[in-house]
């Protein structure tokens, strides 16, 4: 039987994971998720979804914006639900029952999406709401459901139509593939270390060693792919042979051969995505996915790649001199290479900052970061967080938090912080539940916002590197545009806008960890509760900069190798790793240094649709919120609360209700200027 006609009621007293949750939070039913539970729901949703959508598309009333659009966003919330749980665990928490459940119901999700999206009935219906006496959320929300089906292939014809369904499917099964892939050559290896190679190693290092290897199983210490073991290895670990080893076996991943080689994935992919492009009367894939953006071509974007990339590179090979000569005076004469820099980049911070990262880790305990981030939500928005006990949580790691303002519930919050072998690697924010409130019979809904993220977990603290506390910054600034969002229609709220605005709030966040005023308060050791002494943070301050070169290069080598791969107008012959390589050597990219997220694992880009000729988009953000950031510091505190308003009012509660450079220049008056971005990365000197 299949999926879209399947409707097996649930056994009596079961929870239906379709079903509204009783949970008073809004929490998901996780604990009745069994394979087999979200099997039949998912069969029940997808069938009650069907019937909606044809209810609204065969209805003999004429077209309103209340029984066409508003029916719409009502619709498939049982769906909803059920994919929540499920992508939640299939992201956080993978086995293979629940990994072949995801490869299982790729096609399905696929073919009845494109079902819905494709619908020249629906689409033609849509087009026919009167525009008259709409509020201005909802011609915005009209603009985009119409943008949707000229976008998803509604108005081709019924070959195209079909093809492009084709396209879809096969792309959602390669996705899945890919990402698959990734996690199992990410999981599947690890590097035993003996008692003579920890030497020299820190004390938290050693602990995440020993961690790693409880984790697995196994006795003694290791290190794993997962971001927070290797980078960490790869800067503290005098061992050359062993940091080359883990090094070639982190960038490797994807690309390894056999059942897990994400190579022939990636060409299919590409030559996918530009038939989807031409199909939709676009000549490349990123003309096709820049059109809805800020930037709004390729040119754009490139130029903006371009000009950053100069000083980058210019920033870059001057570290890489440096390095160089403090590694000769340590009697280290290789030349240095990929697995080096890290190292000697670690020990010429040491060394010319006075500065080292075991030093600075006992002052960023896990607690005191999140109890920081929390804090300057109450600072600049008036949130109020309380930890909830006894829910029953997607893992056990996990922790929630009761978000209030003035007393009234606003949020549910859950955080997941460790890395373990079932966890897709790096860092992301998701909304459980959406705010909205159209629908009067249920009233305003509040959301529940997860952030996932891999940190090392400690035995008794965890302990965070600083650019580990600047992710949970990151992550928990989306997190607030998830829960300030004040919209009425689903499909506005919170993160659902441009993707190259998005990282806006997440990027923006990120600089108050940074301030005096934060640190100060927040970053204490976590034995002694003793403040970062005031030297230690003015040293940590003044080399915040340290090794911008680096970072900037391998973030933009990732972003043009996107972008131009998606520029292609025929895939005849693509190789991925060849053509990555070909525009690396092009741009001229310093020897030592490889692109942040190699194709074969490249997860935004290949894991799904979210990211792809999209990477670029962390730094067209990130020209915003360093000039958005710029606003507080003009008002002379970093927490004034007129601009604090401004910020709320014009962005974080507004979501996608209006078009962001609309929200960008009602907060800031003007256009975003890059050069704020350039010196705030330490690059204008370099230029």
């Amino acid at each position: 039987m299949s999926h879209e006609s399947s409707a097996t009621a649930p056994a009596a007293g079961a929870v239906a994971l379709d079903a509204p949750t009783a949970d008073p939070h809004g929490l998901p039913p996780f604990a009745a998720a069994t394979p087999q539970a979200i099997r039949e729901a998912f069969g029940r949703a997808l069938a009650a979804h069907k019937a909606e959508i044809a209810a609204i598309r065969d209805s003999a009333d004429a077209p309103t914006f209340a029984n066409t659009i508003e029916a719409l966003e009502a619709a498939g919330r049982g769906l909803g639900r059920v994919a929540t749980v499920f992508y939640t665990l299939a992201s956080t928490c993978s086995d293979d029952p629940i990994r072949e459940l995801e490869r299982e119901m790729a096609p399905v999700m696929s073919r009845h999406w494109s079902a819905v999206s494709m619908d020249p009935a629906l689409a033609a219906r849509v087009d026919a709401v009167p525009e008259d006496g709409l509020s201005p959320e909802q011609a915005r929300v009209l603009f985009l459901w119409r943008q949707g089906y000229e976008r998803s292939g509604a108005r081709l014809d019924e070959a195209g139509r079909a093809r492009l369904a084709e396209i879809m499917e096969e792309l959602s099964k390669l996705a899945t593939r890919f990402s698959q892939n990734v996690l199992a050559d990410e999981s599947g290896w690890f590097m035993e270390l003996g008692e003579e190679d920890l030497a020299d190693l820190p004390e938290s290092l050693v602990a995440s060693a020993a961690r790693a290897a409880k984790d697995r199983g196994k006795t003694g210490h290791m290190v794993t792919l997962a971001r927070s073991s290797v980078e960490p290895f790869l800067k503290l670990a005098p061992r050359r042979d062993l940091r080359e080893r883990a090094w070639r076996a982190w960038v490797s991943r994807g690309a390894n051969g056999g059942e897990t080689d994400n190579t022939a994935i990636i060409a299919r992919i590409v030559e996918l995505r530009i038939e989807r492009a031409n199909l939709l009367g676009h000549p490349t894939f990123a003309e096709f996915k820049l059109a809805p953006e800020m930037a709004k071509t390729p040119d754009a974007v490139r130029e903006l790649l371009m000009r950053v990339w100069g000083p980058a590179k210019a920033k870059a090979e001057a570290e890489a001199k440096r390095l160089a000569e403090v590694a000769a005076e340590a009697g280290a004469n290789d030349p240095i290479a990929a697995w080096d820099w890290r190292y000697w980049s670690e020990k010429t911070r040491a060394r010319d900052h006075a500065l080292s990262e075991a030093e600075l880790k006992p002052y960023f305990p896990l607690s005191g970061m999140i109890e920081a981030a929390f804090d300057c939500a109450g600072r600049l928005f008036g949130l109020e967080f309380r930890e909830v006990e006894g829910l029953a949580l997607h893992h056990p790691d996990a922790r929630a938090w009761e978000v209030t303002r003035g007393g009234v519930p606003l949020a549910l919050f859950v955080g997941d912080y460790f890395a373990r072998p079932s966890k897709r690697s790096g860092a992301w924010m998701s909304q459980m539940v959406g705010q909205e409130d159209f629908d009067a019979s249920v009233g305003r809904v509040r959301p529940v916002i997860l952030n996932v993220m891999n940190f090392a977990q400690g035995d008794d603290e965890t302990l965070l590197s600083f650019d580990d506390a600047r992710t949970l910054f990151h992550e928990f600034g989306h997190a607030l545009h998830g829960m300030l969002s004040d919209v009425k229609y689903p499909s506005v709220s919170g993160t659902s806008v441009a993707r190259d605005f998005v990282e806006l709030p997440s990027q923006l966040y990120e600089h108050w960890l940074e301030t005096p005023e934060v640190l100060g308060r927040h970053a204490r050791h976590y034995r002694t509760g003793e403040p970062i002494p005031a030297a230690l943070m003015e040293k940590m301050l003044a080399a915040r900069n340290f090794g911008q070169g680096f970072a900037t290069v391998e973030y933009l080598a990732s972003a043009l190798v996107d972008h131009e791969m998606h520029r292609l107008t025929s895939a005849e012959g693509f190789e991925a790793l060849a053509f990555e390589k070909a525009v690396l050597e092009g741009i001229g990219i310093p020897q030592a240094i490889v692109s942040r997220h190699s194709a074969p694992h490249f997860l935004h880009v290949f894991s799904g649709d979210g990211y792809s000729a999209g990477y670029y988009s962390y730094m067209w953000s990130e020209v915003m919120d360093a000039d958005a950031f710029a606003a507080f510091e003009e008002a002379g505190d970093v927490f004034d609360a007129q601009t604090a308003k401004r910020l709320a009012d014009d962005i974080l509660t507004r979501g996608g209700s209006l078009d962001p450079m609309d929200a960008w220049l009602a907060f800031r008056g003007r256009e975003p200027d890059p050069a704020a971005m350039i010196r705030g990365r330490g690059l204008d000197d370099a230029a």
